[in-house]
């Protein structure tokens, strides 16, 4: 029962039977124990007996009562419970249920306990539930924090723990997708766990499987296409080379090597995106160096500034090819190339600048990594390119997990040069 559940309540009940405590006479015993709410008188002759009509709860509340002062004691007791009854707000004598449907339910105790050297003490007391006043709300709600609270946060755990697990597989399935974007040849998925995520690693894989196969199925056509029509434009060039009319011969000259140029470039760009490398540690700056040595041998002006912590992870050859793009792209359009690395963060950032027009529609600055698109070349000096050598830069930044982006540098409000940034991360 709640009223003796409180080790406070058997408080008095334990200092007078604790010998070291009770030197005392039986009249001071009495006198300092006794109150309103606990009357106490010694027993007279011999104590009475347990009755045996006692219920099942008022012998469980006796049991209660004797196993709680033993515990406080850590000895033997003699106990005798005559008499237990649970009252309601009103006083009025009422069964258990009266703890949850009154407000301030209270207990009414009839004990006898033996007093070492002093004999028997016949105790009345009168406990309150828990020594509060609770109302039948605050107690289901107690009960209910008590009892399931911990359960409760227990299922959560194993409900987080569970679904953790159940999630894992989904995790990799995101990562392998997200690392099949930037590497096609990247490991197959591992094919481990229950039979569902078996399957479906098996499909990731059968369908990387089938991009690999359909992407050099692609790259065959075009390298077959290409060396075909390298036939008939060999032998177009032959015939106009016996041409009488100079202009006409220079004319059709001109078209022919715009046929080749177009065709080398496409088969160029499929290969330049296609990775067909292991990823590596790339050590930037010195390839930087090389092209930019390669651009001085051709009298081109590039200088490299800057410099990174690391080596960074990636595709060497397909790198390379994009920078080298850059490179071709700010020469052809401003003379010369300023090259300026350095670290940021996480990443690596690259800026290849020139002392260009610029592409002051800002509109075209993310048009003109659109495949086969060209700015009207008139506005310079400069001839046009093929119109796929940024496709193929922003192509392979992507499959490295970075980004390329134009960018004009203005100085007092006018355009003085055109920046490409590529950003690289420095992690796998």
């Amino acid at each position: 029962m709640p009223f003796i559940a409180r080790p406070a309540a058997l408080a008095p009940l334990a200092t007078v039977h604790r010998p070291t405590r009770c030197p005392y006479s039986r009249e001071a015993i009495v006198g300092t124990l006794g109150d309103d709410r606990y009357r106490l008188q010694w027993v007279q002759g011999a104590p009475l007996a347990t009755p045996a009509t006692l219920s099942l709860a008022q012998r469980a509340t006796a049991g209660l009562i004797e196993g709680v002062i033993r515990k406080r004691l850590s000895e033997p007791i003699d106990v005798h419970l005559i008499d237990a009854q649970v009252r309601d707000g009103a006083l009025a004598t009422s069964g258990v249920l009266s703890l949850f449907d009154s407000r301030m339910p209270t207990g009414d105790f009839h004990v006898q306990l033996e007093v070492p050297g002093h004999g028997w003490l016949d105790i009345h007391a009168n406990e309150g539930q828990a020594g509060m006043h609770t109302e039948r709300g605050a107690l289901v709600i107690d009960y209910l924090l008590r009892i399931y609270l911990l359960r409760f946060a227990a299922v959560c755990l194993i409900a987080m723990v569970a679904v953790r697990f159940a999630l894992a597989p989904l995790r990799r399935f995101a990562a392998a997708a997200e690392a099949l974007g930037r590497n096609i040849y990247r490991a197959p998925l591992q094919e481990a766990g229950p039979r569902e995520v078996r399957n479906a690693a098996h499909s990731f894989n059968a369908m990387q499987q089938q991009l690999i196969d359909s992407f050099a199925a692609r790259t065959r056509f075009l390298s077959a296409v290409s060396q075909d029509l390298r036939s008939p434009l060999t032998r177009l060039r032959l015939r106009v080379e016996m041409l009488p009319d100079a202009a006409s011969r220079e004319r059709l000259r001109g078209d022919l090597e715009d046929m080749e140029g177009m065709v080398r470039a496409t088969l160029d760009a499929v290969q330049g995106v296609e990775i067909t490398e292991p990823r590596q540690r790339i050590d930037l700056v010195s390839m930087l160096e090389g092209l930019a040595g390669d651009a001085s041998e051709q009298g081109h002006h590039v200088s490299v500034t800057g410099s990174v912590r690391a080596p960074i992870p990636g595709f060497a050859r397909n790198l390379k090819r994009c920078l080298q793009n850059l490179f071709d792209n700010a020469i052809r359009y401003g003379g010369e190339a300023s090259v300026t690395v350095c670290d940021v963060e996480d990443s690596v950032r690259v800026v290849i600048g020139d002392s260009g027009p610029g592409i002051a529609d800002a509109a075209l600055l993310e048009r003109v990594f659109e495949p086969y698109f060209r700015i009207d070349s008139r506005s310079s000096d400069a001839p046009g390119g093929t119109g796929l050598g940024l496709t193929i830069a922003r192509s392979v930044a992507a499959a490295h997990g970075g980004s390329l982006v134009l960018r004009n540098r203005m100085v007092d409000g006018r355009i003085v040069g055109l920046d490409a940034e590529l950003i690289l991360p420095t992690g796998d």
